[in-house]
């Protein structure tokens, strides 16, 4: 067992790795091991990656590259990477003949392997390429360290089955295999009775949850069950797929206590013929028909979405039609972002790749009207008072403090003592197209 050595880890990516890399912070603490938040105090530094896009690759090589003087300077240093980038042949490769200071290699499937081979490494001083191909089954339930007191991820399911054309995730993350719901309700208790009020449901698709078990059950069914318990203010959940996301799901939601009323539905284009080559499962028509269920059950609400643009193929009209459904749907926010060819995908085989010059003009034009609409159902806040979880310190202003509504907005407001982890009530002063400035009413 290590003893009186710190670990230091760096997240790269979506929030299931934020998820995973408080399982490896608990995993090296049973060990022995403390956090720092100092790269040159680590005796163990572990880089958690994401490989969704191409950034995201090349900012993990940037950072191991910068890594080898820390193990010059410290030779019994040693450097993991696991996360989804190593369920890639290629930037394993790469790691394994350009970066030979790096000591362990794991994959996502065998994660609870960590502690075994970072002691066979200790033992042997030998390096460790370990990746499995595929999944064996569910991950084992792990030990985890949060990083809030007040707030917690909890995996309901691990993998994908969508396939979409442009995406690796099921290639690195595997079948979907959903936990059973007892686990499920077991760990929320646990965590509500450890003092959490907000919990954030985690999965590749949340909406075929239970697909893949043998019983009549659903996500509608665990999001009921989980509001009935005590002690829980709030319950989050993502990602949705549209395509399995139903009306069922919509009047759980509506009539529900702790359900918060934000929906993230990623649309990724607006073009019937972009979505069918995008293998999404469901045409413009039906995005918008559950836009409008949304808005019919549960009238207050946020309507989030991911959209992608320069995907192989999209022309002009391509992108009108986005551009159509985006003014339709009046999302309150949309993560946008330009097509990234994935290796290993089909859409990175395809013909008509645009160019990235293109790809920029049509971002732009895309966030110039998100963002216009953005200010217009923010500005509708103005006046009113929002029920807001205080989550802690403003990233710009130390005097504020930061939080959260029920619909997802992020609302800044005087500090206060006394308030992080609390819900109080704040009264919208001002709104910008992210951000609303108020303040605190009541607690």
């Amino acid at each position: 067992m290590s003893v009186d050595k710190n670990y230091y880890i760096k997240t790269y990516g979506c929030q299931m790795n934020e998820h995973d890399s408080e399982k490896i912070a608990g995993m090296l603490e049973e060990m022995g091991y403390s956090s720092t938040d100092e790269l040159e105090e680590a005796d163990l530094i572990f880089l958690n990656t994401c490989t969704i896009r191409e950034n995201a690759e090349l900012k993990v090589f940037g950072k191991v590259g910068s890594l080898k003087r820390l193990k010059r300077e410290n030779p019994d240093l040693i450097i993991g990477i696991g996360g989804c980038m190593m369920q890639v042949e290629e930037p394993v490769e790469k790691i394994k003949e350009k970066f030979q200071h790096v000591d362990l290699v794991i994959g996502t499937h065998n994660l609870h392997k960590l502690p075994e081979l970072i002691n066979e490494i200790e033992e042997n001083d030998e390096r460790i390429i370990s990746v499995w191909e595929q999944e064996k089954g569910l991950i084992p339930d792990l030990p985890s360290v949060r990083k809030s007191d007040f707030q917690a991820w909890v995996t309901i399911m691990q993998g994908c089955d969508n396939y979409c054309s442009y995406c690796i995730v099921p290639y690195v993350r595997g079948h979907e295999r959903s936990r059973p719901k007892d686990k499920v309700i077991k760990e929320v208790k646990k965590l509500v009775k450890d003092g959490v009020v907000e919990i954030t449901l985690l999965g590749q698709n949340v909406n075929s949850y239970a697909q893949d078990l043998e019983e009549d059950y659903d996500f509608a069914d665990l999001l009921t069950e989980l509001d009935q318990l005590d002690g829980l203010k709030r319950i989050r959940y993502m990602t949705s797929h549209p395509r399995d996301f139903n009306e069922k799901t919509i009047k759980t939601i509506a009539e529900s206590e702790k359900l918060c009323e934000h929906f993230h539905l990623p649309i990724q284009s607006g073009s019937d013929e972009m979505l069918y080559e995008m293998n999404r499962g469901y045409t413009k028509e039906e995005y918008l028909k559950l836009i409008d269920l949304i808005n019919k059950h549960v009238p207050y609400n946020s309507i989030t979405t991911d959209i992608i643009v320069g995907f192989p193929g999209e022309t002009d009209k391509d992108f009108q039609e986005t551009l159509d459904v985006v003014r339709k749907a009046r999302f309150d926010m949309a993560f946008t972002f330009k097509y990234s060819k994935r290796s290993g995908t089909p859409a990175a085989k395809k013909e008509g790749q645009i160019e990235e010059d293109v790809k920029d003009k049509r971002l732009q034009k895309l966030m110039d009207v998100q963002n216009k609409i953005s200010m217009e159902e923010n500005e509708k806040l103005e006046g009113k008072t929002l029920e807001v979880l205080v989550e802690g310190e403003s990233k710009t202003n130390p005097e504020t403090f930061m939080g959260r509504s029920r619909t997802n907005k992020l609302v800044i407001f005087p500090r206060k003592p006394g308030l992080i982890g609390k819900v109080v009530k704040v009264k919208i002063n001002n709104a910008k197209s992210w951000t609303l400035y108020g303040e605190v009413v009541k607690t």
